[in-house]
């Protein structure tokens, strides 16, 4: 005898969820036919008061006699159906692929434009420093020449010695009073003149004065400022 999951739920009183699981688990007998899922249950299982029932119900339903007496289903079936699901799950992989290959390729032109965007505005920042340390390099070249030709001709102008006059020997503070000079340049050549009298020849000292004589010697070193 042959019972759909719902009648061997009603006369076995068992949840539908209990049925699929002995079913799935094969411990029970069933076939598939069209879809629907029938048990096979033996009679000798049933108790009368229940075979009578089953029979009525069986009866008075036709359409079900009907389904029940259709062919089984064959195996050459169920492969077919294993086989169309099994075509349908390798396109729907064939399609994930696909889509996975397209979203890599879009991920690696947007990365590869990055990187070329970057590389642009570093190539930029590059040229836009080199110019400005080129103008900063010119600058103190320039800077520095014109420092180098200031100072020689301030070397030039300031350590241009005066002789005084026709005269030979002559107070060196009486010289400075001459020369156009600040107090603080005429303090410094002062200092330098004492600092050398004891070992420099050139300075004349006398009276606890100091004398120059531009006859013998030259003084440039000790009066430049």
């Amino acid at each position: 005898m042959r019972l759909t999951v719902d009648e061997y739920c009603k006369y076995f009183k068992m949840s539908k969820e209990m049925v699929n699981s002995k079913i799935r688990a094969k411990k029970l007998n069933y076939i598939i036919e069209e879809g629907k899922t029938y048990i096979i249950v033996t009679r000798s299982s049933l108790e009368r008061d229940k075979r009578e029932e089953i029979n009525e119900e069986q009866k008075s339903a036709p359409s079900e006699e009907t389904q029940i007496i259709k062919p089984k289903t064959t195996v050459a079936t169920v492969l077919a159906l294993y086989q169309k699901e099994n075509n349908f799950l390798k396109n729907k992989i064939v399609q994930l692929e696909a889509k996975i290959d397209k979203l890599i390729d879009d991920k690696e032109q947007m990365l590869r434009a990055e990187r070329d965007k970057i590389e642009q505005i570093y190539s930029s920042k590059d040229e836009q420093l080199k110019n400005i340390l080129e103008l900063v390099n010119k600058k103190m070249k320039f800077e520095q020449e014109a420092t180098t030709i200031h100072e020689v001709e301030s070397f030039n102008h300031h350590n241009k010695i005066v002789p005084p006059g026709n005269l030979e020997i002559v107070e060196l503070k009486e010289y400075l009073k001459r020369l156009d000079l600040k107090s603080s340049q005429k303090k410094a050549i002062k200092r330098r003149f004492l600092d050398a009298y004891d070992n420099d020849v050139r300075v004349i000292h006398k009276d606890g004065k100091l004398y120059l004589d531009f006859s013998k010697y030259d003084y440039s070193d000790l009066l430049a400022y």
